[in-house]
């Protein structure tokens, strides 16, 4: 059984008892327009029951001035739903269109129309949005540890990609299928999803942290795919294929750390001033390779900008 039913039996069961404590007739109105209410976080519950109260205002004059000109009668219900909702969704309370419908049907119901039953209604809304949005408002299960369990992931996948790219330069003839770079990407999308949700529940000085890394690894993302492209073109095996496949192997043990280390942008940095003092290539086969590892080294270099602007122990 999820959280949220929890919440939404509470804020169900407060917001009768509260109605029926006053003595409103159709205290279980109260009880339905909380299930309406409860929402996933804490600022899309302060959205949605603003757009459903004000939309249930506007439902509650339409419907007023329609009953009393052609009284209760069920095609005048369609004649509501035609005036009503063109007007409560241009108003920018869509969100509230069923929450109206239901108030409405409750004063068509009753068959009442007067300022009593009018308050009454308004009143039914405040208890039962209200009693929602407390619930809402006074707890929402933290993501913080489900997070740093999918940071994690992620940072022991790329681990292993690293692994394998390390491992391909040194043997151009192993075969890699690329599964964790497909699983990287499915991981990172949780992650955004799971912060942006977390980052809804901060009402007061909301930290992007989250958002930032899981932007950043996405970034990076797409960085390795174009590394993947640059492997493929080194067939042969090279002095500096060799060189290069230290680089990832010290990066699978950065890239688990939660600060910027620089221990791979250092021996990239020596790596690239190495290359230039290396003989030129004897042949076509072994120019086409040490091109492709120079673009290998370079596209790496902007995976270690991407990681040094927002990977940072303050951070994380």
């Amino acid at each position: 059984m999820g959280f949220r039913v929890i919440k939404t039996a509470i804020a169900t069961l407060l917001a009768v008892m509260i109605a029926g404590a006053f003595g409103f007739k159709g205290a279980t109105s109260a009880g339905i327009l909380a299930i309406l209410g409860v929402d996933v976080t804490r600022k899309r519950s302060l959205r949605t029951v603003t757009a459903r109260f004000f939309a249930s205002l506007l439902g509650l004059f339409f419907a007023f001035m329609l009953f009393a000109i052609f009284g209760f009668h069920f095609w005048v219900l369609a004649l509501y739903i035609l005036a009503a909702f063109p007007v409560i969704t241009k108003a920018g309370f869509k969100e509230g269109i069923v929450t109206s419908s239901v108030v409405v049907f409750h004063v068509f119901t009753r068959a009442e129309l007067s300022v009593q039953s009018l308050l009454t209604e308004i009143w039914l809304l405040i208890i039962g949005l209200g009693c929602a949005m407390i619930v809402n408002l006074i707890y929402m299960p933290k993501a913080e540890s489900e997070l740093m369990k999918i940071r994690t992931q992620v940072d022991d996948i790329y681990s292993i990609i690293f692994k394998q790219i390390a491992v391909t330069l040194r043997n151009p003839e192993y075969v890699w299928d690329g599964h964790e770079i497909i699983e990287a990407g499915e991981i990172i999308q949780q992650g955004l999803t799971m912060a942006k949700k977390a980052l809804e529940n901060q009402l007061v000085s909301p930290n992007e942290k989250w958002n930032i890394y899981f932007y950043m690894r996405r970034q990076q993302l797409d960085s390795i795919q174009n590394m993947m492209q640059l492997i493929s073109q080194v067939y042969q095996k090279t002095p500096q294929c060799e060189f290069v496949s230290e680089l990832f192997e010290q990066l699978s043990i950065d890239v688990k750390n939660p600060a910027y280390t620089g221990t791979t942008e250092k021996l990239l940095i020596k790596l690239e001033q190495d290359f230039k003092l290396m003989d030129l290539p004897a042949t076509r086969e072994e120019f086409e390779i040490r091109s492709a590892l120079l673009q290998l080294c370079r596209e790496l270099s902007h995976y270690l900008k991407i990681a040094k602007k927002d990977k940072t122990d303050v951070m994380l």
